[in-house]
């Protein structure tokens, strides 16, 4: 029988024999298609001599669990934990740390970038995971076995991937790099939206006029405080075609907002508000992102010089390139926007000389 722990008593003595096993493996699922925030639908744990399912939508009183996660004795291994560190820090506000994030630890590794679960495992123990699950409800209940089961898979393999993983790191000396890595990810900012830089979700930004830029930054400003008012997604408060539509044609006034035929029929009740959102960017505080604007020439060259430089170390250190750093990144680089100085960690060590010898 698979342990589900949905009683207060139960989930004060899963803390109790998980307490000080280290590493503890840790996953979620949850639900996010019909809410703002994710819902936390299940909390998988597994230690050497433990694996349990927690049902947090059947406990009140998740303190247990949170102090668990918390321990900064205990590290906790989480593949790809990105979304599992935005609903524990929402839901539980907490980050588990110290974090080992097996995804990450694959790609230092050299197994490739961003590595699936399932692929993981196969590579490093040939098992093949079920995937008859992966679309379920989690928010449904009873689960049945089939769905518990599958949900524990998730964590069954990790503790062994850990030492695995930790043990390769080692070898390459590489560890260091895995914990700067993870350290990042729990800077609670990363997880705390920023309502000013809600723009930056939005499909298609780079398209607009520079001039519509302030109109787009207060317009998904205010869709993001709304839908979190609202607990609803961002795109039940306004899609993104709207939006950009607004931002690029804004009405003169309220009344062609109203009449205009710019605002579904569903958004007319916050048609002041958005007006609000509009004539707020006329005191254009904020200037286009200049990454808006083409490259000229010499960027793209040194752009091209730089791309080539990262794929020659990438290759001989036998690790993905945009690990390294991003597209993006490059961009600034290449722009003038980022100086190298600002690099910092196991990456300006590798980086700064010979991406300064292909400036």
């Amino acid at each position: 029988m698979i342990p589900t722990i949905d009683t207060p008593d139960g989930l004060q003595a899963l803390a109790a024999a998980a307490a000080g096993a280290s590493p503890l493996a840790l996953d979620t699922e949850f639900l996010r298609e019909r809410t703002y925030r994710p819902q936390l639908c299940l909390v998988q744990l597994a230690t050497g001599t433990t694996a349990a399912c927690v049902d947090p939508l059947a406990l009140d009183d998740l303190v247990p669990l949170a102090r668990l996660l918390a321990d900064p004795g205990q590290t906790k291994v989480l593949h790809a934990a990105g979304q599992d560190l935005e609903v524990l820090h929402q839901r539980l506000g907490i980050l588990p740390a110290p974090l080992f994030d097996t995804q990450i630890a694959a790609a230092l590794c050299g197994l490739g970038d961003q590595i699936g679960y399932a692929a993981l495992v196969e590579r490093l123990f040939g098992v093949q995971l079920e995937k008859a699950h992966s679309r379920t409800d989690w928010s449904r209940r009873p689960l049945s076995r089939e769905q518990l089961h599958y949900a524990l898979d998730d964590v069954h393999y990790l503790p062994e991937a850990h030492a695995i993983l930790e043990q390769r790191l080692t070898s390459l000396g590489r560890l260091d790099w895995l914990r700067e890595d993870c350290a990042a990810q729990l800077d609670p900012a990363r997880w705390t939206p920023e309502p000013l830089e809600a723009w930056r979700r939005i499909k298609g930004w780079q398209r607009l006029p520079t001039a519509a830029f302030p109109r787009l930054r207060q317009l998904a400003a205010w869709r993001e405080r709304r839908a979190q008012d609202l607990d609803r997604p961002r795109r039940w408060v306004m899609d993104d075609d709207t939006l950009i539509a607004l931002a690029t044609r804004p009405p003169r006034n309220l009344h062609a907002l109203l009449h205009g035929g710019m605002l579904p029929p569903g958004l007319r009740g916050a048609a002041e508000a958005i007006m609000v959102a509009l004539e707020a960017a006329q005191d254009g505080e904020a200037e286009a992102p200049p990454a808006w604007t083409p490259m000229r020439a010499e960027e793209r060259a040194r752009f091209d010089r730089l791309t080539t430089a990262i794929d020659r170390l990438a290759a001989s250190l036998e690790l993905p390139a945009s690990l390294l750093l991003s597209r993006a990144e490059l961009e600034r680089v290449a722009r003038n926007q980022t100086s190298l100085d600002q690099l910092s960690g196991w990456r300006a060590d590798l980086l700064r000389e010979p991406l300064g010898n292909a400036l």
